[in-house]
């Protein structure tokens, strides 16, 4: 029964995106509501139906009664559960930073609600042509979000975004072609039988799956393919920087982990061990080329998007190496990375909001005035580095753990040096905020704000929003601490993608 619910995952945040335009003619403050309304029932229906696929198995639906291979088969796993939940959950966080950003507009919170329908199509569809519909409906929202800002540098930015996005959507496609033509079927399930028929060593095998994980790796923003990042999360507007951040290359990852297990399978690796390897390197070099860039940037988000250019990096190669370890520790180090970047960027923003700093510099004795918005940005930094037992560890852990029993130590090598880089430019910001004295612009704020009030600045960081990222930092703690519960939860799913 729970089956027939699934398509509402897509169809309620799509409806919600019409609900929006509607509610925009009559007042100013109905697109808002109507997002607030539309992704509480998302958070609830995808936590009900994820419960039921983790407790009792994989469920899915033929849409339209059309069953697959010919039909669009949409389904919902261990896996798929925790993606479509974090999708639901953290965009419905975040609207409440949104909401305090006051982006205004009918448009914006359309388009916010048309990026969560296709994340969380791209999240549950069983079909890879969907899968690129999806990600076209994703990727559409996601210009529009970051050109929001109305200015140059963020036009500037998300057309930046959408010719890498458009170039990587099109070697998708072109991927799926090839899949198609040596398959002629599109179902993920039916294509992991067809491909294998095909001969993985065959031309338009191999073809299709180096065009598909090169698309997937630019939305993912991995090295060398990551250059529309920095910018789009840079310019866009705070709220959007951290919507952004913490989902759109996080299920963009997903689905390269999802169509090289469901639909190429492990025997594809065994049998073309060279895609194996190259996806190592491919990933061992975002890992440290991000660290390296993230620490020579002076300004706080671009700081964050270069580190997030490395920790995809992390969840690549989990997923390359390929061990039942490496790959669990690259789903929690996916789901850790979208709570605890979520809620830097959301901490980020803030901080522009209060004070006006965007530069590590300007962050000198921010602790001092803002303890708990110190306090728990501090923790967000430190379980990021990896800081057991917060989730970063547990991620790294069991990737390095999947890498030395695959006998690839180099990989753990690079993870540890990745975490002393991590180290160092968080450890730097840290100082700034607790031990540096205060800069001109913490220091106005402490003399009492009046030059702020002037300025329209709050004096003080919202109730909601500061709830908002200490709760990040706590789910990041407890993240780490139920890793064990959650590798329980998974253990079917995980065999199934390596059966």
């Amino acid at each position: 029964m729970t089956d027939a619910f699934i398509p509402l995952l897509v169809a309620v945040p799509l409806l919600g995106a019409l609900l929006a335009v509607a509610s925009g003619l009559v007042s100013e403050r109905g697109p808002p509501a109507v997002a607030g309304g539309i992704l509480a029932v998302q958070t609830a229906l995808a936590v009900w139906i994820g419960s039921r696929a983790v407790l009792n198995g994989p469920l899915s639906n033929a849409v339209g009664g059309f069953v697959a291979p010919y039909g669009i088969e949409l389904v919902v796993d261990g896996l798929s559960a925790v993606v479509v939940v974090l999708v639901a959950v953290v965009s419905l966080a975040i609207l409440v930073y949104t909401v305090r950003d006051d982006p205004g507009g009918t448009a914006f919170y359309t388009e916010y609600l048309l990026l969560v329908t296709g994340l969380s199509g791209m999240s549950v569809t069983g079909d890879v042509f969907n899968l690129y519909v999806f990600l076209e409906i994703s990727g559409l929202a996601t210009y529009a979000l970051v050109a929001s800002a109305g200015d140059g540098p963020s036009a500037v930015a998300a057309l930046k975004y959408l010719l890498f996005g458009t170039v990587a959507a099109s070697l998708y496609l072109l991927g799926v072609g090839y899949a198609l033509v040596a398959t002629g079927t599109l179902n993920m399930a039916d294509l992991s039988v067809e491909l294998a028929r095909a001969g993985y060593d065959s031309t338009l095998v191999l073809a299709s799956f180096g065009f598909i994980v090169v698309g997937l790796a630019t939305k993912t923003a991995l090295f060398p393919l990551h250059t529309w990042q920095p910018d789009a999360y840079n310019d866009a507007p705070d709220s959007v920087s951290a919507l952004i951040a913490a989902l759109v290359s996080t299920v963009a990852a997903y689905a390269l982990l999802r169509i090289a297990y469901t639909v190429y399978t492990p025997a594809f690796f065994e049998a073309v061990p060279v895609a194996r390897d190259a996806l190592v390197t491919f990933a061992c070099v975002s890992i440290v080329v991000g660290s390296v860039l993230a620490v020579a940037q002076s300004e706080v988000k671009r700081m964050l998007a270069y580190s997030s250019v490395s920790q995809y990096g992390l969840v690549v190669v989990g997923l390359a190496i390929g061990t039942r370890a490496a790959i669990f520790g690259a789903v929690v180090h996916l789901v850790g990375h979208a709570i605890m970047k979520g809620g830097l960027f959301v901490a980020a923003g803030t901080v522009d909001d209060l004070i006006g700093a965007t530069t590590v510099d300007e962050y000198a004795g921010l602790a001092d005035r803002f303890p708990v918005l110190g306090g728990a940005s501090a923790a967000l930094m430190l379980a990021m580095v990896g800081v057991p037992p917060a989730v970063g560890f547990a991620g790294k852990w069991y990737i390095a753990l999947g890498a030395v029993r695959a006998g690839t130590w180099p990989v753990a090598v690079v993870i540890f040096a990745s975490t002393l880089l991590t180290l160092a430019y968080f450890a730097i910001l840290v100082e700034r905020m607790f031990v540096a004295p205060a800069s001109a612009s913490v220091q106005a704020a402490t003399d009492g704000g009046a030059a702020d009030r002037e300025r329209g600045r709050p004096t003080a960081p919202p109730r909601g929003v500061l709830a908002l990222i200490v709760g990040a930092a706590v789910v990041a703690l407890l993240l780490g601490i139920a890793v064990t519960d959650l590798q329980t939860a998974l253990q079917p799913t995980l065999d199934t993608l390596l059966s």
